[in-house]
């Protein structure tokens, strides 16, 4: 299967590069790019890709807002899987793109491999992040918690235990080993655990234990 995404970039040296290391795959195709957010709308609406790479700082409309009104579209378009590209891992607009419906974001300088990687990933319907950045940056911007508590009670214990770790930057890998069971157990306790809490993502699971107190 062809992964058909589209470049959201002011800079256009930018957008150039990335199509280049798309060219080199077989499976990855490069169907649109916008220099801007309000412009990113209206492509991704035409061709309906499979992921927007969404650059944050851009003049007019940005990336938040270009990834909140995506979300807001009807049709294939608004299923788009969204990875934010920013150039430092704790760019204060990444958690608000998080938030408006992002699935992920990568850093701008990560290896060509990196990219085609999260590109995959993304498409395949998992969120990309980098634990160790992905702490650093919602520790950063979540000061107190926004959420009750209450609202992991409907949680069993071993969910939450999975949460706890999930939001300390651990892979299911890692969580898998942490708690003896498997992989497998693992992705079907996320399950459950996103569908409880209505979270698009183990990304906003990280958001969510942060905002909840459940990691300091």
């Amino acid at each position: 299967m062809t992964i058909r995404v589209v470049l959201v970039d002011d800079q256009a040296l930018m957008r150039t590069a990335f199509r280049v290391i798309f060219d080199e795959t077989e499976d990855i195709e490069v169907v649109g790019e916008a220099p801007d957010g309000a412009t990113a709308v209206e492509v991704v609406r035409r061709t309906q890709p499979d992921v927007v790479l969404m650059d944050v700082r851009m003049p007019g409309t940005d990336g938040i807002e270009a990834t909140r009104r995506i979300r807001a579209m009807s049709g294939a378009a608004s299923v788009s899987r969204i990875l934010i590209l920013t150039t430092f891992d704790l760019d204060e607009y990444v958690y608000a793109a998080l938030r408006a419906g992002a699935n992920g974001f990568l850093l701008k300088d990560a290896l060509a491999a990196d990219l085609m990687a999260a590109v995959r990933t993304v498409a395949a319907g998992e969120a990309v992040t980098a634990p160790s950045v992905t702490r650093r940056l919602i520790a950063h911007f979540v000061r107190r918690p926004q959420h009750s508590a209450d609202r992991l009670a409907v949680l069993t214990a071993r969910e939450r235990e999975v949460l706890t770790l999930i939001a300390q930057g651990r892979s299911n890998a890692e969580i898998a080993d942490e708690l003896h069971v498997s992989g497998s157990t693992v992705s079907t306790h996320i399950g459950r655990i996103l569908a409880k809490l209505d979270l698009r993502d183990q990304v906003h699971a990280v958001i969510l234990g942060y905002e909840c107190g459940l990691v300091d």
